[in-house]
């Protein structure tokens, strides 16, 4: 099941008209902060990106689909794997679009990393 699924529209594109690639980034981000939030049971942040490839383009219309998991996580850290699909909406089919590992922290009410508690 997604995490988020959202449609793709011209408010998203770039200045050539296509999706742009930052707004795909930025709903795995959240898709991602969402899975992270949950495991740490309060505030996370994002610390980096690995791995981040487009492999097809995202066009006006498209119901895109963020699936994402927990890879790995550490004492205050957690990898967060996160795909995106792109299905037009006359279609049943769809295509990965991208993909990438994203590393969030655990933080506390003074910005500062905490232990994520007991899964």
């Amino acid at each position: 099941m997604p995490v988020i699924r959202t449609i793709a529209m011209p408010t998203d594109t770039n200045p050539a008209g296509d999706i742009f690639g930052g707004w795909l980034m930025s709903q795995m981000d959240l898709a991602a902060g969402t899975v992270a939030m949950r495991r740490a049971r309060g505030r996370c942040v994002t610390i980096a990106v690995d791995g981040m490839s487009f492999l097809k383009p995202v066009f006006v219309g498209d119901e895109v689909s963020l699936y994402a998991h927990i890879v790995k996580t550490g004492r205050t850290s957690m990898q967060i794997a996160v795909e995106a699909w792109r299905r037009r909406r006359e279609e049943d089919d769809g295509q990965r679009v991208t993909k990438a590992v994203f590393t969030f922290v655990a933080i506390g009410v003074d910005y500062r990393p905490v232990p994520l508690p007991a899964a």
